[in-house]
């Protein structure tokens, strides 16, 4: 009888050992993807930028100047403007709705 129990508890103890002994991963760093969607502009001439844009840019920015002006595949626009000695980036769609980017 003592030796069934003592077997019993080698058995359950080399178990329990086994039981334990699975591999766990660390992990160091977490990687994460990141998708960069870049949007592609191609450079116009200024008179091309239509008119809607041309009235609200006028209205926003009285004394604007367009420097360059390109266009997307979406048909926004983007303008670099200058006022006086400050420079800025805008951006509207055709009907000449501004856009936050």
């Amino acid at each position: 009888m003592k030796k069934l129990i003592l077997s019993v508890a080698i058995v359950l103890g080399s178990l329990s050992t086994f039981a334990q002994s699975s591999k766990v991963k660390k992990v160091d760093k977490l990687e994460t993807a990141t998708n960069v969607v870049e949007e592609k502009f191609t450079e116009i001439k200024a008179e091309e930028v239509p008119e809607p844009i041309q009235i609200a840019l006028k209205t926003e920015y009285p004394e604007a100047v367009i420097e360059k002006a390109f266009v997307n595949e979406k048909k926004e626009f983007k303008l670099e403007i200058k006022t006086g000695d400050q420079k800025a980036t805008v951006y509207a769609d055709a009907n000449g709705k501004w856009i936050n980017k």
